[in-house]
């Protein structure tokens, strides 16, 4: 599959088909890792242990019931 950049901003985009997408599994809050071998542009949705990322959604729902009050006091 051949694809063109497209301008966004004073950036450029590779914009991904739908069926790409689907079959791994990744969506608009799917962390992607990007890197290169040097001559060719990697991009990979980030494997996250489901363990630690259940521990890690918990201490953040944990966060946000105890300070997110002064989180949103300091995002202002």
């Amino acid at each position: 599959m051949l694809k063109k950049l497209t301008k966004h901003g004073n950036s450029l985009a590779l914009v991904i088909d739908r069926p790409i997408l689907d079959l791994l599994k990744i969506d608009t809050d799917t962390p992607l890792d990007i890197s290169t071998d040097g001559t060719r542009l990697i991009v990979a949705p980030v494997a996250v242990p489901l363990a630690r990322g259940k521990k890690f959604d918990a201490a953040q729902e944990w966060a946000h019931k105890r300070y997110g009050k002064a989180f949103e006091k300091l995002a202002k």
